[in-house]
């Protein structure tokens, strides 16, 4: 641990919490004086960006370094958790990947991945966690990180959407479950937004927020995080994200093999 425990404050474990949106959720959270567990897979990043937040911040921060793409990488989270005596009020999954391919030219490597990362490892996370909260009588918090994608079909991210899609399913129907016993469950639907994610240039990214296309990562973050702890079901930031959702369900096929063919050349 990188600072003095804090009494009496509350913990928040956020996945792919050393760049991005997750690196924003924990600036965000760590302002309101939450300790943090950040998990990350970018080794040379996660202690240095763990400093940062300790000292910006003043509270502790436990960085763990952790492939969460691994099959039993929930039950060692989990069980790092158990083992340091952390007790996680705010679970944010927020880790995942992105890639551009159709699935016939995607290695089953690459599918174990994203299903691992996007559903097993989350589905677990949620699992173990919830059963802690409940036993402990918490009144907690699950942030689960979907897409706007997660309504619409687009050859080349098939995988991508139908991981999403079942992200925004499961946290929905986990939010009722989990109603009865004090512990919130939103699931976040953004549209794009200007992270390294989509493998853009910064010039991209700046002319994609200008133009309204992209949403700030912190602006993304401080939204679902004010969703959250109202205990909100689901929510779509950003306004051309809400009027896109009707577009996208009556969007028709030659419309969406267009759509693959303009953006084949970030295949990769």
């Amino acid at each position: 641990m990188l600072r003095k425990l804090q009494k009496n404050s509350r913990t928040a474990l956020i996945t792919g919490g050393s760049s991005g949106i997750g690196l924003c959720y924990a600036h965000r959270l760590a302002s309101l004086g939450y300790k943090l567990v950040i998990v990350s897979n970018q080794e040379d990043k996660i202690v240095p960006v763990a400093h940062e937040l300790a000292y910006k911040y003043d509270v502790d921060v436990m960085p763990f370094y952790l492939d969460l793409a691994k099959k039993n990488s929930a039950e060692e989270l989990f069980a790092y958790c158990k083992e340091k005596k952390v007790y996680v009020d705010v679970l944010i999954n927020n880790a995942g990947v992105f890639f551009f391919n159709e699935i016939i030219d995607t290695s089953v490597q690459r599918i174990e991945l994203m299903l691992n990362l996007h559903v097993l490892t989350t589905t677990k996370l949620c699992k173990y966690f919830a059963e802690d909260m409940k036993e402990r009588k918490c009144r907690g918090f699950i942030l689960n990180m979907s897409s706007l994608s997660a309504w619409t079909t687009v050859p080349g991210i098939t995988m991508y959407e139908a991981t999403k899609a079942y992200i925004k399913s499961f946290s929905k129907s986990l939010h009722h479950e989990l109603k009865p016993y004090g512990i919130g469950v939103t699931v976040v639907c953004p549209g794009g937004v200007a992270t390294g994610l989509y493998s853009l240039s910064s010039s991209y990214q700046k002319l994609g927020v200008c133009l309204g296309v992209l949403m700030k990562p912190q602006t993304l973050a401080n939204r679902a995080v004010r969703a959250m702890f109202a205990r909100r079901e689901c929510v779509v930031p950003g306004l051309l994200n809400k009027i896109a959702i009707p577009v996208l369900g009556i969007t028709p096929g030659w419309a969406l093999r267009w759509v693959k063919k303009k953006v084949s050349k970030y295949e990769h």
